[in-house]
């Protein structure tokens, strides 16, 4: 999430682009190293509470298999604490709103609960991330027996972050002991519960030297942790967090679908985010979280799917969440994330989306070599308003991407050099079109094709 209580409101304070005389150049330093896990996955955000009717962690573990098989290899597990019942938002409060960083919310199960989550995970080749809300905690936090860990005005009154966020108490880390509170308990979820890494909260409001700091002591524990920044920074990649959210693009998107911006926005903000940031960073993919309207929602169906196309082929690091891989349409942000709003797994009148889901990831896993790395080359097509057309390659394997962003019929061409011998790729769920050979294509409204050949050596 954004913060505790609302959706893209804060974007605006968490994502601020800067006039480009005023940004500092990361883009020659290199990012943080990476697990290959990290790399070569996919992460599913999953949101306990509404993910099975019994809303519990025991409802996660049931559907392990099922996330096995669609190809998830990262679960980021929303947080799992008791929420705050003081000044909390809505009948079940904000997930982000924590009473207790040692405890499992009693309504999600026990600890041996979580724990038989990680390790049937784990069993299936799967890592589980947990989501740190280092920012704040409830009004009625167990910590608040020390009121010097809080923010506090001249009176000593204790501060939300924000004024907005009402249901949380910002932290204080100019205090060397809370610092040293919180990374004994970071440490010991790692201990207790073998997990993979930490989805960190509105990373950028937190300093980076505690990240630091958290980073090192967890690393002596277990040194393939991955750390994901709620934060779109290039500053943060370099010492502190594998991987981030791609907000720029997220927005760029939404401006090409809702707004009819053209498509070659989409390239543009690439680019100028691959000369902010550090090299080799990678990106979270996002067109759905818990933050949004729902894709279906916002985009229609078929044009989530164009979106997923998107997020799925170029490089970083996909993310599904909470039932996206059936087109569900549940909403979970501001105000459902204070609600109870089951997924509906079993939704009537969509296209078989989760074996569509299904074979994007295989694919995507089949040639990692090509999907996995950090080369993009952006084709130049006949009509770039609304199609976008990209290579991936490992030097032995090319494919060419093409996707139409618009509702509407669209033909062109791709422009290619030694073009020619290139196959349409057929994706589960999909019916194949009638014609697909480059250097031509023909696209209905939101259609994607995905074309491949062997590079002759």
């Amino acid at each position: 999430m954004i913060g505790p209580c609302l959706g893209l409101g804060l974007m605006s304070v968490l994502f601020v682009p800067m006039a480009r005389a005023e940004r500092q150049d990361f883009s020659s330093q290199p990012a943080q190293t990476s697990p290959a896990w990290l790399r070569d996955g996919v992460i599913c955000e999953i949101f306990p509470r509404d993910f099975s009717p019994a809303g519990n962690l025991n409802g996660v573990t049931a559907r392990l298999d099922q996330l096995h098989h669609l190809g998830v290899t990262i679960l980021w597990i929303m947080p799992i604490h008791p929420i705050g019942e003081k000044l909390r938002k809505g009948e079940y409060g904000s997930p982000y709103s924590v009473k207790d960083f040692y405890a499992i919310d009693p309504n999600y199960g026990t600890l041996d609960d979580f724990k038989r989550l990680v390790t049937g995970a784990h069993q299936r080749g799967m890592k589980v991330i947990m989501d740190l809300v280092a920012d704040h905690t409830s009004w009625d936090s167990v910590m608040m027996k020390h009121p010097e860990y809080y923010k506090r005005d001249a009176s000593g009154k204790i501060l939300p972050p924000v004024p907005e966020w009402t249901d949380v108490a910002g932290l204080n880390y100019a205090n060397p002991q809370l610092r040293a509170y919180m990374i004994r308990m970071m440490e010991y979820w790692v201990q207790t519960c073998d997990i993979d890494g930490y989805r960190c909260d509105v990373a950028s409001m937190v300093p980076e030297d505690f990240w630091m700091e958290a980073r090192a002591a967890i690393g002596k524990i277990k040194p393939d942790f991955m750390w994901l920044a709620e934060a779109n920074k290039p500053e943060l990649m370099t010492r502190a967090f594998n991987l981030d959210y791609d907000w720029p693009l997220m927005a760029s998107l939404n401006k090409v679908i809702m707004d009819s911006a053209p498509a070659s926005d989409l390239e543009r903000t690439w680019v100028d985010s691959r000369q902010q940031f550090p090299k080799g960073t990678l990106h979270m993919r996002v067109s759905d979280d818990h933050d949004e309207s729902r894709a279906v929602a916002r985009f229609g169906i078929n044009g989530a799917l164009a979106a997923s196309a998107l997020m799925f082929t170029l490089d970083g690091v996909p993310l599904l969440y909470n039932g996206m891989e059936v087109g569900d349409a549940t909403e979970s942000g501001d105000p459902a994330l204070f609600s109870k709003l089951t997924i509906f797994w079993h939704p009537k009148g969509r296209p078989p989306l989760r074996e569509i889901y299904r074979g994007l990831i295989k694919l995507r896993e089949h040639y990692a070599s090509c999907f996995c790395n950090n080369h993009v080359t952006w084709l130049r097509n006949s009509d770039g308003n609304d199609v976008v057309t990209f290579m991936r390659t490992d030097g032995t394997n090319q494919f060419i991407v093409a996707i139409n962003f618009s509702n509407r019929p669209v033909s062109g061409q791709v422009a290619l050099e030694n073009g020619g011998g290139f196959k349409l790729v057929p994706i589960s769920g999909l019916v194949d079109p009638p014609t697909g050979e480059l250097p031509r294509f023909r696209l209905n409204g939101f259609e994607w094709q995905i074309f491949h050949r062997v590079v002759s050596k």
